[in-house]
């Protein structure tokens, strides 16, 4: 279905609901009439890409794609619609790319960290953008903002002349976000919070959920949300080391068990971030199922 959003910005919620993807992925489309601008095709599934051209008006064409990341509910739809448009895909580059000196040397290790969740490895974009850069295409202006943390190749887009920010699975009013390594990292992910803090936003527009209409005191919380893990995490281990599947249950309580194995993922990248900061300490070598203690 199709909703209006914001003047020149049309929303197309795929059929894709679920546990992490609340009531689906959400691609956006730019413009009103001639060249538009589609961010996020989502899934390869012939009832979204449907509804994408359904939502077209006579005189109307997709002139390019953006993908905020490489996931397989935002990119994959991305190939057959340039393929079949002959349209470029614009993104910051292939999943992995963007990853820290910390991340990537962890990946290349062959530490056991698990991941990869979810993850496009097929996504490669015809055009990278850098962060900073100004995008253009016809009417439509947008601000590139790279925002590693979700993944490192995330990004945000900045619709110029508006108060508006498409903020991927960067900050999403429904949920905090899934940040898993070594594509996910906290530490970036914590800078890029900061990044869209502050910068005279009104709304942003998630890849998931509804539009974030307060997004400074959102971005506040969200922040205080994740020191406040960091606390409970450091507290965990104040008594004893422990492993993460010991410290999930403990500090995720209130959760849906179901959900448990993301929440790991989420303390597991806290933890990197406090073995980086020297205030924890691991077995050797590093993997997802070691004990970790305070140093």
């Amino acid at each position: 279905m199709m909703t209006r959003v914001a003047d020149g910005v049309r929303r197309i919620t795929a059929p894709n609901g679920g546990p992490m993807t609340y009531t689906g992925t959400q691609s956006y489309l730019i413009g009103d009439g001639g060249d538009l601008v589609l961010i996020d095709p989502g899934p390869e599934l012939a009832e979204h890409r449907a509804a994408i051209e359904g939502a077209l008006a006579t005189g109307e064409q997709i002139a390019a794609i953006l993908v905020t990341h490489a996931h397989l509910d935002h990119s994959p739809l991305a190939r057959s619609l340039s393929a079949d448009l002959g349209v470029p895909v614009h993104a910051y580059g292939p999943a992995g790319a963007g990853r820290s000196d910390q991340m990537q040397a962890l990946a290349d290790s062959g530490a056991h960290l698990g991941g990869g969740e979810g993850v496009d490895t097929a996504f490669a974009p015809d055009v990278m953008l850098a962060d900073g850069e100004l995008f253009t295409m016809g009417g439509t202006r947008l601000r590139v903002l790279h925002t590693p943390g979700h993944m490192s190749d995330h990004l945000c887009f900045a619709l110029e002349g508006s108060d508006l920010l498409f903020s991927g699975d960067h900050v999403m009013g429904w949920a905090t976000t899934l940040v898993s390594p070594p594509d996910g990292d906290l530490t970036a992910f914590m800078a890029s919070l900061q990044k869209v803090q502050g910068q005279g936003f009104a709304r942003f527009l998630p890849g998931h959920g509804a539009p974030v209409e307060d997004p400074d005191t959102l971005v506040a919380r969200q922040i205080a949300h994740r020191r406040g893990r960091e606390v409970q995490i450091l507290d965990a281990l104040q008594a004893r080391p422990r492993r993460i599947d010991q410290i999930v249950p403990e500090i995720y309580a209130d959760v849906n068990p179901a959900l448990h194995p993301a929440a790991a993922r989420n303390v597991l990248a806290h933890l990197l971030d406090l073995v980086a900061r020297g205030l924890v300490t691991t077995n050797e070598p590093l993997r997802a199922d070691g004990v970790f203690e305070r140093a």
